[in-house]
């Protein structure tokens, strides 16, 4: 049986994206694993430009709520990406798991030009890949 994971963040556009692709990547059928968000806003173009450069293709996964795993799904580990997320995660994801926080800047909140706001997607990007 795969160990189940679910990462969550607040929107489901970037960290919590990035975490399931990288784990989806490197543990292959090992992992059953999903992404959430306690309000999912789509994926954000920035984060599938990111991915792109590192050969993993995101273009399939999905921006979905936290809702759709509630009293459906447990997982081994619920991995939360971002404070909020810490905070608010409902305990019945993992309650028959581990629960674990993983806090990474939001890249989406940084304001500038093009190549600043993309140079802190792909420090998100290395950081979570390294973790």
């Amino acid at each position: 049986m795969p160990t189940t994971v679910l990462f969550l963040c607040t929107g489901n556009s970037v960290r919590s994206q990035m975490a399931e692709a990288f784990l989806r990547h490197y543990g292959g059928d090992r992992y059953d694993v999903h992404s959430a968000g306690l309000e999912p806003k789509g994926i954000n173009p920035y984060t599938i430009q990111v991915m792109d450069e590192v050969a993993i293709d995101i273009r399939a996964q999905t921006s979905d709520s936290v809702r759709k795993y509630l009293g459906i799904r447990h997982f081994n580990y619920a991995v939360t990406v971002c404070a909020n997320a810490e905070t608010k995660c409902p305990h019945a994801l993992w309650s028959r798991g581990i629960k674990l926080h993983w806090p990474f800047d939001d890249p989406a909140e940084v304001e500038g030009t093009e190549e600043e706001k993309l140079a802190k997607f792909r420090e998100v990007r290395d950081l979570i890949a390294t973790r």
